[in-house]
């Protein structure tokens, strides 16, 4: 389900502490889980930078290496949902400016603010033999829950998905 929300005050989203580089803001943190973000306005190769950072919070978070195929699955999983949703900041949005990932445990938040106006959706009808419109279809698909926040600052928008930490 997609829906278009208005951002949450506490949750997993984009809080206090800090484990980014001197480049990246500060990152996503709750008081119930970890998190980090990574800068990506002026990134090149944003997708693969994009997979390789969200890999590396699995590693520090126990996801990875996997002990498991469901464990390897779910890992999988949110490393295709973060391409999925950079590739759409790319393609339909000026690009995204930043990733935030975060978990509590049960639940892992991915978020990628862009400056587009556009809204993400599904291609609906979907056609599995036709190349190209199945981004927000997999996102749809593999997560929870999925959905937009629009900035009541500024143009743009953050597009987030969560998914099911692994058992």
């Amino acid at each position: 389900m997609g829906t278009t929300r208005q951002p949450r005050s506490g949750g997993l989203g984009p809080d206090s502490a800090s484990h980014g580089s001197a480049s990246a803001p500060a990152s996503a943190v709750s008081a119930a889980g970890q998190g980090r973000s990574l800068a990506l306005t002026s990134a090149s190769g944003i997708v693969p930078l994009a997979r390789d950072f969200t890999r590396q919070a699995l590693y520090d978070w126990g996801w990875l290496p996997a002990s498991s195929a469901d464990r390897r699955a779910a890992a999988e999983d949110v490393l295709l949902v973060v391409s999925e949703l950079v590739t759409n900041a790319c393609l339909h949005a000026e690009g995204p400016e930043e990733l935030r990932v975060a978990c509590d445990g049960k639940v892992l938040r991915l978020e990628v603010v862009d400056r587009g106006t556009g809204q993400p959706a599904p291609r609906t009808p979907h056609r599995a033999g036709r190349p190209g419109g199945h981004g927000m279809f997999i996102v749809q698909r593999l997560c929870l829950d999925w959905g937009v926040e629009r900035s009541q600052e500024s143009t743009g928008k953050t597009v987030w998905a969560e998914l099911a930490a692994p058992a």
